[in-house]
């Protein structure tokens, strides 16, 4: 590729498509039609000596080389914006719909403090949060589905870090917790020592599934010490599994600053539990398209750094313990 004769404005064709999927989509970002966007996309492929998407059935795939390619061209068309025309907002003049995907128990300590910031700041955003269905919100996220996600994402992170700065999206954590043994008031496993293996593995369980899978973190524990458990129930909700266990012998593990999200904290004890499982990290995940965004940027330093919503989070990091 000559970069001499290269018409640069091929990139922020290039940038627009990879970031809506679509021609459809990005011409109308770029407010050019789409004949013109699929021109300019066949004039790059020239240019580069090879085919940056596929055509599907669900849109524009990239190639890897697309994919490698797209970092570095988003953050230059960045930078070069931010030094030409610095993007403004005004959260109590610009009005934005921001869409955030997480789990109840992530939302019930979550969102309180978010919704007291956003109203102390009279900013004239909102908010709507989605369902996760999947410990992986990638798709999501990638198909732009949603702006933000929050949560507990192992695979998605460990996937994110292995790519490096090749990677298209980014992540930060919020906060740490670890996971606990939750049983109702007066279970009989409750008392001192009661909880050692062998009665954690006799014991019938519920499992919290997102996916409703029939397994999580637990179950691949106890399978590298030889063991297993009964599930007796799966659910995908953290306000449905604490009131389950409140009213049976049910155990069930969660992240310790999830119990009081649960609703029944009361009526529920805590007990650590007779193996070891990993540390729970609690992570805001967004696509590259979004991390330059004025709007954006003012969310996540929201959750991140606000005065009245970081002490919030840090609480729920210690609730329990």
């Amino acid at each position: 590729m000559n970069f001499r004769t290269l018409d640069l404005n091929l990139l922020r064709v290039f940038d627009a498509v990879m970031a809506e999927g679509s021609l459809t989509r990005a011409a109308q970002v770029l407010a050019m039609t789409q004949p013109a966007v699929s021109h300019a996309i066949k004039r790059l492929h020239d240019a580069v000596g090879e085919a940056l998407f596929e055509r599907t059935a669900h849109g524009m795939k990239p190639t890897a080389r697309a994919r490698a390619l797209w970092p570095q061209v988003r953050g230059a068309l960045a930078s070069l914006q931010q030094t030409l025309a610095p993007a403004e907002f005004d959260p109590q003049h610009d009005a934005v719909n921001l869409r955030l995907a997480m789990a109840d128990a992530t939302a019930a300590w979550l969102l309180p403090p978010l919704v007291t910031a956003i109203e102390q700041q009279g900013a004239l955003a909102n908010l709507r949060v989605l369902p996760l269905t999947t410990r992986d919100p990638r798709a999501l996220l990638e198909q732009a589905e949603c702006d933000l996600a929050v949560g507990y994402f192992p695979e998605a992170i460990a996937h994110i870090d292995a790519q490096g700065a090749d990677a298209s999206l980014r992540h930060q954590r919020l906060s740490q917790t670890r996971y606990v043994c939750v049983m109702r008031r007066g279970h009989p496993m409750a008392a001192p020592g009661a909880l050692d293996l062998d009665a954690y593995c006799a014991a019938p369980h519920l499992l919290v599934s997102f996916s409703g899978r029939p397994h999580g973190f637990v179950d691949q524990a106890l399978a590298g010490l030889g063991r297993q458990r009964r599930i007796m129930l799966t659910v995908n909700q953290f306000f449905t599994a604490g009131l389950v266990v409140t009213q049976s012998d049910l155990l069930t593990v969660l992240p310790e600053s999830f119990v009081a999200a649960t609703g029944f904290q009361e009526q529920l004890v805590t007990c650590d539990l007779p193996f070891e499982l990993g540390r729970v990290n609690i992570e805001m995940l967004w696509h590259l398209r979004r991390d330059a965004e004025p709007a954006h940027r003012w969310l996540r330093r929201l959750i991140r750094h606000d005065e009245a919503l970081a002490p919030a989070i840090e609480d729920a990091a210690q609730t329990n313990r």
